[in-house]
């Protein structure tokens, strides 16, 4: 049976019919979405305009779109709908990206603590500190000394890698754990035992990224000299230049 067969429900049957809750009904009205029929005893009448205003809200809704949006479309005819949801289509891309971000870091964190490699004591306050070395994001001046740094080759031997969520995860695990490290080390000689031990570890983890390949070597060691050099870009690096200063010490001791 058609759901317009009938007109002039009440606020319960009116809500069964279209798998809402009565509740549901008195918000929209509140926020001036719709505006039922009052009978002399004050009961709400809903008709066929009715329908067509729940049917709008319902799929709008399904869109996700805010009812502050919605009832711009319902009640004023002129507001341009291609244009509101271009609008809406860019916060939502927005929000995955966000999202993206998120589930990288909670991968990220799972991987740490499965791994053990949180600070001391396994702290949640370690943890805070531990993933917030992983928060680098690249920004315009960042993205113009990746372009510099490394060539149309080195990038295409990047792309072919496949890298799977768990990789990266693994990978930003131990970078962060990496990083945290060298912080806490770099008050101290480069040539202790601890950090030798560190720079070995950030050695072979460097490889991984290069696997032997000449061009992405240079390449990274570009970014980073550049990246510190210039004060646009130092304060966006993945790390401090503290940290980049303390490792290069490091490195010189290596056997």
């Amino acid at each position: 049976m058609s759901i317009f067969r009938r007109s002039g429900d009440n606020a319960a049957a009116f809500a069964r019919r279209f798998g809402v809750t009565a509740k549901a009904l008195r918000v929209y009205e509140r926020e001036g979405l719709m505006k039922p029929a009052r009978s002399e005893k004050g009961w709400r009448h809903y008709g066929p305009e009715d329908e067509q205003t729940l049917i709008a809200i319902l799929a709008l809704k399904g869109l996700g779109l805010p009812l502050a949006r919605i009832r711009e479309l319902v009640t004023m005819r002129n507001v341009n709908l291609p244009a509101v949801l271009a609008i809406h289509e860019h916060m939502l891309e927005q929000r995955a990206e966000e999202l993206k971000d998120m589930l990288t870091r909670v991968r990220t964190a799972r991987v740490m603590a499965e791994a053990g490699k949180l600070g001391s004591g396994n702290s949640l306050e370690a943890l805070a500190k531990d993933l917030a070395m992983t928060k680098f994001k690249t920004t315009p001046e960042i993205d113009a000394l990746i372009e510099k740094s490394y060539t149309a080759e080195d990038k295409a031997a990047l792309a072919a890698r496949q890298w799977t969520d768990e990789d990266q995860a693994k990978s930003s695990a131990t970078w962060a754990a990496l990083i945290s490290e060298a912080e806490r080390l770099r008050h101290g000689p480069a040539n202790a035992p601890e950090a030798i031990a560190l720079g070995r570890r950030w050695k072979a983890e460097v490889e991984k990224f290069t696997q032997g390949n000449a061009g992405l070597e240079k390449g990274a060691g570009n970014f980073y000299r550049e990246g510190f050099a210039q004060p646009s870009t130092a304060r966006q690096m993945p790390f401090s230049a503290e940290v980049w200063t303390f490792i290069g010490e490091v490195m010189k001791h290596l056997g």
